[in-house]
């Protein structure tokens, strides 16, 4: 019996992915966008997206939860915090720092 090789597909790969890399690109420093505005629709799309990723230079910490908590904790607060990003509590204050469409 032969085995049938197809090659592997990285969800990276797809158009649909790129997308989503290129809206997280465009977050300026000072701003954050939520999952769901950089995949409408599909905000976990998102998350599997960045957690695949490997670009040095992509900007995730500017990516976080509707609510404004952080999936990344305290590193992720770090890098926002340097950017100047304000905080109510534990949260990214949404009002503030989420860049308008």
């Amino acid at each position: 019996m032969r085995t049938l090789r197809v090659p592997c597909l990285h969800v990276n790969d797809t158009p649909r992915a790129v997308a989503v890399l290129e809206r997280v690109r465009a977050i300026p420093p000072g701003f954050v966008r939520t999952y769901g505005d950089v995949s409408p629709g599909a905000p976990r799309f998102a998350g599997t997206v960045l957690s695949e990723t490997h670009a040095h230079d992509l900007p995730w910490h500017r990516v976080v939860r509707a609510d404004g908590s952080l999936a990344k904790g305290a590193r992720q607060r770090r890098l926002l915090e340097a950017e100047g990003i304000p905080f109510a509590g534990e949260r990214v204050d949404m009002r503030a720092a989420r860049l308008p469409d």
